[in-house]
């Protein structure tokens, strides 16, 4: 009896069906990996181009500036360009696929799904936080400009932003230089002189780089806090100040 009773739990173990491991988690990260990636690989593709600029000019990336209008208390600038006829705030995407907007659209979409913020309210926002640190007499030559890879095709309601002589421009990551320089050559057209020396490219420069926040922590803390939607960002400062 012993026998035929362990030959059948022996037989219904073998009919147990197999669990395996859920690939969720596994291709989750994957995807954030490649992402990861991607957006490092088209941050290196814009370090080449702006690295090629005039050495008169000057660039900063990766900028974090206390901005009290943001909903996390702070900005964060991916690149600025100092040149002797503007200074050009540049937001960059890295998304695949065709990107829907309009000047007067408070959200853009990709593939008319994944929904952001309109990049030039966004970068708006970037340049009035980077005028609280700089002469209010350099505040007039802001330019915004919103880069995308070459992966995205464009479907925007108004053409203005391909103009160069727009002050909002909507390029892709592998024309930024290009439209930089032809913007530059524009004002040069329309000013016998440059709108800032080489003194005024140091003052702003060393302006934003003070401004800068290179605190790892708090850095860390304004990524959680625009994920949890909180505004308490600069309280972190003031108990790092403090």
């Amino acid at each position: 009896m012993k026998l035929l009773s362990n030959l059948f739990k022996k037989n219904n173990e073998a009919k147990k069906p197999i669990k395996t491991p859920s690939p969720s988690k596994p291709q989750l990260k994957n995807a954030e990996k490649i992402a990861s990636r991607k957006g490092e690989l088209g941050e290196y593709k814009i370090d080449i181009q702006l690295d090629q600029l005039p050495k008169e000019y000057k660039h900063l990336n990766d900028i974090q500036v206390i901005n009290p209008g943001a909903k996390t208390g702070f900005s964060q600038i991916d690149h600025v360009v100092i040149s002797p006829y503007a200074i050009f705030v540049i937001e960059t995407k890295n998304y695949q696929g065709t990107v829907y907007g309009g000047k007067d659209r408070k959200a853009w979409s990709v593939n008319g799904k994944f929904k952001m913020m309109n990049p030039f309210i966004q970068n708006y926002g970037h340049i009035q936080a980077l005028r609280n640190y700089i002469d209010e007499k350099y505040h007039p030559l802001f330019i915004s400009m919103v880069s995308f890879t070459k992966r995205c095709t464009f479907k925007i309601d108004e053409l203005d932003f391909r103009k160069i002589a727009s002050d909002e421009l909507l390029v892709y990551d592998i024309e930024l230089f290009d439209y930089i320089r032809r913007k530059v050559s524009v004002l040069k057209i329309q000013h016998k002189e440059p709108l800032l020396s080489e003194n005024d490219i140091n003052k702003i420069y060393q302006a934003i780089t003070e401004a800068n926040i290179t605190d790892q922590t708090i850095r860390e803390e304004h990524v959680k806090f625009l994920k949890e939607g909180k505004s308490k960002a600069e309280e972190i400062v003031v108990k790092k100040v403090n």
